[in-house]
């Protein structure tokens, strides 16, 4: 555009981004959350932390994709289109179970009424025209309401409406975990996401090795699981990493305060203790020789 030639820039370095540490809740602060949000969202909030899936991986989750028999969860397309099972917590397979015959109660109905349809990915509606209608291809977690998804009719150029059924949105699911969070009167900035992280934490401090934790929660490089083993250590510790050895242990307490004397005594510092001839009763240690090192 301006026609000026640029010299050789030669080599150069991509910005990286600073290493953070995840926010980990604790396993008290995970209850609180859980019971305070609404009942709609427990239930999907209790997977987003059992399960380790990420937010668009859970909503994404159909029918076909649940396998209680095997106690797994079949992950599609996770980040980097990647496949992956990860593990369905035994203590809500009896929930997970009512929740889907309900809505398949109601799947039922809306195919009496001439609806009961569900967005596909992409090629799928071509090679199965009709599994858009099929139960094992409906959403876990539905939308409440039907989206108008505009189809072109073939040979003439006029579109004609088509309602289908889209997964919950995400937006609505964080807004129900940032509600939930401010009842639980927690002071952290806990995410959806955030449940993905106290899941991993929890289950190293439960034992489990770290290729397991990286299979489940679908990272390619060690490395990125290798970051809550230090969430692990922060946690473990709750007052921090000098908390064996305060560097403030063994200073003066406020009775051994220092004592500036008047002019003329011809002495520097006393202190409080010390008796009229300047020599301290205690011994001839300073009281700050007792200092932890």
């Amino acid at each position: 555009v301006l026609h000026v030639l640029v010299a050789e820039i030669g080599e150069f370095e991509r910005v990286r981004r600073p290493a953070r540490l995840p926010e980990v809740l604790s396993r008290e602060e995970v209850k609180l959350v859980l019971a305070a949000a609404a009942p709609e969202y427990q239930l999907p909030l209790r997977l987003l932390y059992g399960t380790g899936l990420r937010l668009m991986e859970l909503l994404r989750l159909r029918v076909k994709d649940v396998d209680f028999g095997r106690n797994q969860i079949m992950v599609r397309s996770g980040k980097g289109q990647k496949d992956r099972v990860t593990v369905l917590p035994e203590s809500l397979k009896a929930e997970l179970q009512a929740h889907l015959e309900r809505w398949r109660l109601e799947h039922a109905r809306e195919l009496e009424l001439g609806r009961g349809a569900s967005t596909l990915p992409e090629g799928v509606g071509k090679k199965y025209p009709g599994a858009a209608k099929e139960w094992a291809w409906q959403y876990v977690f539905p939308a409440a309401g039907l989206a108008n998804a505009n189809r072109r009719v073939d040979g003439t150029g006029e579109t004609r409406p088509v309602w289908l059924r889209h997964h919950l949105h995400e937006d609505t699911l964080q807004r129900g975990m940032k509600a939930a969070v401010a009842r639980a009167k927690l002071a952290r900035r806990a995410t959806c996401h955030t449940l993905r992280h106290s899941f991993a934490t929890h289950l190293l401090e439960n034992g489990y090795d770290i290729r397991t934790l990286q299979d489940l929660l679908g990272h390619k490089d060690v490395a990125t699981t290798q970051i809550y083993w230090l969430a692990r250590a922060r946690s473990a510790r709750p007052c921090g990493p000098f908390a064996a050895r305060n560097p403030c242990r063994g200073f003066p307490s406020r009775s051994s305060r220092m004592s500036w004397p008047s002019r003329g005594s011809g002495c520097g510092v006393r202190w409080m203790g010390e008796g009229k001839s300047g020599k301290r009763q205690s011994g001839n240690k300073h009281p700050t020789s007792n200092i932890e090192r």
